[in-house]
């Protein structure tokens, strides 16, 4: 990225940001997140439908929205505009009538005349003009009393932030750049939310070696199918975009329970200029019926963090499911972290690779989680267990674990690698840096022992471990003691013993000095000298 570019994301990332220090005192950032996101979201698609509308006039881009909104403006109620406007909704899928359009609304909201009533008729058309864009508004609550007392005041609110969302220049910031400002509000808001954010991001770091470990060898693969199970806001698919040499060939496949961090995922596919045709989201739930289950259904890659020993009905049933027929057992009902892996190992292609994150707990925990453990390992399906700092997450301060699946690869051996120690230290959390992602990969690609980092451990190991899989069984990161010299022990307590006696001397020499006020003090003093002379 240009010094130039980075300069304008940055005021980009200002304008954006400062939207949410309107509502900040109003509501929580849970809250505030879907107002703030949603309206940046209409923007864009605004500011995207009149810069076609221009160019589909004038072949050129427009110097402002001003400009592309006086355009589309006269050419409507011509003979032209009906074809026009059929032309932008078979690409884009929808239009976006004049007096609807976020410049006009942003207009409104300047002279003091805009009514939330607009703005709510608006959400609403873009919804009902395809599928895709089904409910993708549902919460944006413009009349909701967190916003103010009556209707002015909430109208009023809206308007404000509006205003401020205007001030971001969307036209010059296509592709990347508009949807890392939306990848950086989201991870911002996360930070804000704490624990909540555990429901809709990853950090960063985490999710780009998630990626890399999945995506390694198929970097060149044209049409790279990606699916994520538990896929929250999606930025962990969107990074596959990053490490691909061809991005726009991808198609993206994600379901996710929670409906608001759906809608989520779905605005940051657009933003980042994922063609609709090339995702495929859904809002339900994971484990509870299969999906996909027609049309592409398994995966190069397939990236999963799942809520951490969540519930789930483990119900018998579910023994014929063929998610999890082959395992004999159910993943208890109180901890569900084996029933996402094995969902997501199904939907895995005899190519491609599996990365997810879950507690240490999986890899050592017995009864039914020991038996499912072992067959995988029987099998060979567990490639690499990447063990990362603790306090790297939003939700949960505990460490995890990353563990890498392949299908029918020849040998059984497993890479363990322990990157506790690959973190920079933070107030409330800790982060990881290039550095340290580039030398977990590294370890990871070598596939060969490191002293204290990783080891390769072969099935016969494994299994003389009663198929235990905690890391450190495999790479001992303990120190050696120092060794102790009693020769150099020995001056160390002279030369302490003789400090003590000298400050001993000084301290009786000024007591000496001292000046009772009776002969009772005068008494006690004198007692505590020689007791402090016969310590010397």
């Amino acid at each position: 990225m240009s010094e130039a570019t980075n300069e304008n994301s940055k005021d980009l990332l200002s304008v954006l940001w400062s939207g949410a220090d309107i509502l900040r005192g109003k509501m929580d950032a849970n809250e505030y997140k879907d107002y703030l996101l949603g309206i940046v979201f209409y923007k864009y698609l605004s500011d995207t439908f009149l810069t076609r509308v221009y160019d589909l006039l004038n072949d050129a881009r427009p110097e402002n929205m001003v400009v592309a909104q006086k355009a589309y403006e006269e050419i409507c109620g011509t003979e032209d505009a009906e074809d026009l406007l059929a032309d932008i909704r078979e690409s884009y899928h929808y239009t976006i009538e004049p007096e609807l359009t976020y410049t006009k609304i942003a207009e409104q909201a300047n002279r003091n005349a805009f009514q939330r009533e607009t703005l709510q008729k608006a959400f609403n058309n873009v919804e009902q003009s395809d599928r895709i864009f089904a409910n993708l508004f549902a919460d944006v609550d413009l009349y909701s009393t967190r916003l103010g007392n009556g209707e002015q005041r909430q109208s009023n609110t809206i308007a404000e932030v509006i205003k401020k969302i205007n001030e971001a220049d969307l036209l010059n910031h296509e592709g990347d750049v508009l949807g890392d400002a939306y990848e950086f509000l989201i991870g911002q808001f996360a930070s804000e939310t704490g624990k909540k954010a555990g429901e809709f991001y990853t950090p960063q770091a985490v999710s780009q070696i998630l990626t890399r470990v999945a995506i390694q060898g198929q970097e060149d693969k044209q049409g790279l199918l990606v699916y994520d199970a538990a896929m929250g806001s999606g930025s962990l698919l969107l990074n596959a975009r990053k490490f691909s040499s061809k991005p726009n060939y991808i198609r993206y496949f994600g379901q996710e329970l929670m409906t608001s961090t759906y809608n989520l995922a779905r605005m940051n596919m657009f933003l980042h200029g994922v063609d609709p045709e090339n995702q495929t989201l859904r809002n339900a739930d994971t484990l509870d019926q299969d999906w996909p289950t027609d049309e592409e259904n398994d995966f190069d890659m397939v990236l999963m963090n799942p809520p951490y020993s969540a519930k789930w009905s483990a119900a018998e049933g579910f023994l014929n499911d063929p998610r999890f027929s082959d395992y004999g057992v159910l993943a208890p009902k109180s901890k569900a972290d084996y029933a996402f892996l094995l969902h997501g190992y199904y939907h895995l292609k005899n190519t491609g690779t599996m990365a997810i994150i879950l507690p240490h707990g999986v890899l050592f925990r017995g009864a039914a989680e020991g038996k499912i453990r072992q067959k995988l390992i029987d099998t060979g399906a567990i490639y690499a267990i990447i063990g990362l700092p603790a306090n790297l997450f939003y939700n949960t301060s505990i460490p995890t674990t990353i563990i890498a699946l392949k299908k029918n690869r020849e040998g059984r051996d497993i890479l363990f690698i322990d990157a506790s120690k690959q973190f920079e230290k933070g107030k409330r959390q800790n982060s990881m840096n290039e550095e340290h992602i580039d030398h977990i990969i590294e370890l990871y690609t070598k596939r060969e022992d490191v002293e204290k980092e990783a080891h390769l451990a072969s099935y016969d190991e494994i299994k003389a471990n009663d198929y235990n899989l905690n890391i450190p069984r495999y790479v001992d990161t303990s120190e050696d003691e120092e060794v102790i010299s009693i020769d150099g022990l020995a001056t160390d307590m002279e030369q302490v013993t003789k400090d003590i006696a000298s400050g001993s001397q000084a301290l009786i020499a000024q007591m000496r000095e001292l000046v009772a006020a009776d002969d009772d003090t005068k008494s006690s003093l004198d007692h505590l000298i020689r007791v402090m002379e016969g310590l010397i």
